[in-house]
């Protein structure tokens, strides 16, 4: 079942906070069904360092990277330019990782996945099914079929102190207005 969803990530301060919705929808017929298992979830990499991940496309990509992928180290380098890291490390090993576990696909010569937001080190970075990688100027982005009406809502927001607040918000228009989003939500912060 594909996941046509809202995910919402939006940094303040040090922290950053992401949410997604639970339905899990056919995109052909637009069955939805709510699922127990999260599309935004908390894991930790060798060296103890909490990544947050919230995943759009496929039940299954999101499986893969919250239960097999092998987050590659960040040396000392590393944090120095951590979008340098995400582009010559960690999107490889993400690629390997998909590859193995039966997710990667090839159209038109050139390999893709699904699209996901993950936040390490008070960094935001969506990865798109081309596996670019992408950060915005803004200290927030969303993706899904919900992600313009999120984007508008924290746009609307940004005078709101409170984050969490902010996230619900947003997804909260996006289940509003797009039939692909369906609370409960879940949100969590690193």
């Amino acid at each position: 079942m594909d996941t046509l969803t809202c995910i919402v990530a939006l940094k303040q301060g040090e922290k950053v906070f992401i949410g997604g919705d639970s339905a899990g929808t056919n995109s052909f017929s637009l069955k939805s069904t709510l699922r127990k298992d999260p599309k935004v979830f908390i894991k930790k990499d060798a060296n103890e360092n909490e990544w947050l991940f919230g995943f759009t496309s496929s039940f299954r990509m999101g499986q893969l990277i919250q239960h097999v992928f092998n987050i590659p180290p960040i040396d000392v380098n590393d944090q120095k330019d951590l979008f340098a890291y995400m582009v010559k490390k960690f999107i490889p090993a993400l690629q390997r990782c998909l590859r193995e576990g039966g997710y990667e696909g090839k159209r038109e010569e050139r390999l893709f996945a699904g699209t996901f937001i993950v936040a390490i080190k008070g960094e935001i970075f969506k990865i798109h099914d081309d596996y670019q990688v992408a950060t915005s100027l803004q200290n927030f982005c969303a993706a899904g079929c919900g992600e313009d009406l999120a984007l508008g809502a924290l746009w609307a927001t940004k005078n709101e102190e409170d984050p969490q607040k902010r996230v619900q918000v947003a997804l909260e228009a996006a289940e509003a207005f797009s039939a692909g989003v369906r609370s409960p939500f879940t949100i969590l912060s690193v």
